[in-house]
């Protein structure tokens, strides 16, 4: 084919039309046409409610995850602080509970305070208080350890004392510590007088019968004994100072194959948990010592003499 038959002529897909700077020109000029109508006369509000109202449903969907994120971090930060004033909360209450305690406690132990220090006001034999430190380790005794000793003039054989009666006696004394035999060891035994009918007796400790009791022994199974009858040191033991309460009597057993009755009795002082005593000084050690027999004139030339 002839080259001068062929059609120079650029086709349809490279032809060219306005220019880029025309194009700018006009398009920017509408812009900024459509803007200042719309800042005007909101030309385009109409636009927008219909494109927000097509997109809400997209933009619903994609902000659940973002808010599904959220809620999940602020529950479990939510938790974590619950969790953590749940602690607080008890920790408090724990605290709160240990110091209700520790106030019974103490208040407790300033009545009983009260009531020894009114004692120690009534007892006329020299006296002072002791506190008691713990049981002693022997299981099969009764026995306890205050804080008092030589050193603070306790001696063997004083009288102890609660707020309620008789403990016990000192039975070992140490240079700072002491050891009493509670009341219901069964080595123990303490003359009484019943305050209803004044009959004396002994009153031992016999915990083999019931813990912490004791028992009236030599008693007549006629003698004149009723439960809830009051027992009092009788002092005619050189030991005990009288009239201090010892035990109310509990039980009677008379039985017709034995000369004596049983008689169970209750300790009224806290043989179980003392915290303070009163230790006071023996009968025997406030009695004047009998004074020397001084030799006879006429004895002493005799005796010269020879």
């Amino acid at each position: 084919m002839p080259l001068g038959t062929l059609d120079g002529t650029p086709p349809s897909f490279f032809r060219q039309g306005p220019s880029a700077l025309s194009k700018l020109t006009f398009f920017s000029a509408l812009a900024l046409f459509l803007m200042v109508a719309d800042a005007r006369f909101e030309i385009a509000q109409p636009l927008r409610v219909a494109v927000a109202t097509v997109l809400y449903p997209v933009q619903w969907l994609a902000l659940q995850p973002v808010l599904w994120a959220q809620g999940g971090s602020k529950y479990f930060e939510s938790l974590k602080t619950s969790q953590a004033s749940e602690a607080a909360a008890h920790r408090k209450l724990e605290l709160q509970s240990g110091r209700a305690n520790q106030v019974e406690q103490l208040a407790l132990e300033n009545s009983r305070l009260r009531q020894l220090l009114g004692l120690r006001d009534r007892v006329t034999t020299p006296s002072l208080t002791a506190q008691v430190l713990y049981d002693a380790a022997d299981p099969y005794t009764r026995k306890v350890i205050i804080d008092k000793g030589l050193l603070a003039g306790v001696l063997a054989g004083s009288p102890v004392l609660d707020e309620s009666g008789v403990l016990g006696q000192v039975t070992r004394v140490y240079p700072m510590v002491s050891e009493v035999t509670l009341v219901t060891d069964r080595d123990q035994a303490i003359p009484v007088l019943n305050t209803r009918t004044g009959a004396r007796g002994v009153a031992f400790g016999d915990p083999a019968l019931r813990a912490n009791a004791l028992e009236l022994r030599f008693m007549a199974a006629n003698a004149d004994v009723q439960t809830g009858d009051l027992l009092t040191t009788s002092g005619v033991d050189g030991v005990y100072p009288p009239g201090l309460p010892v035990a109310r009597v509990e039980k009677v057993e008379r039985r017709v194959d034995s000369a004596f009755a049983r008689i169970i009795c209750v300790p009224l002082a806290m043989v179980s948990g003392v915290g303070h005593v009163l230790v006071l000084q023996p009968v025997s050690a406030q009695i004047t010592p009998r004074p020397a027999v001084e030799a006879a004139p006429g004895s002493a030339r005799k005796g010269a003499r020879k």
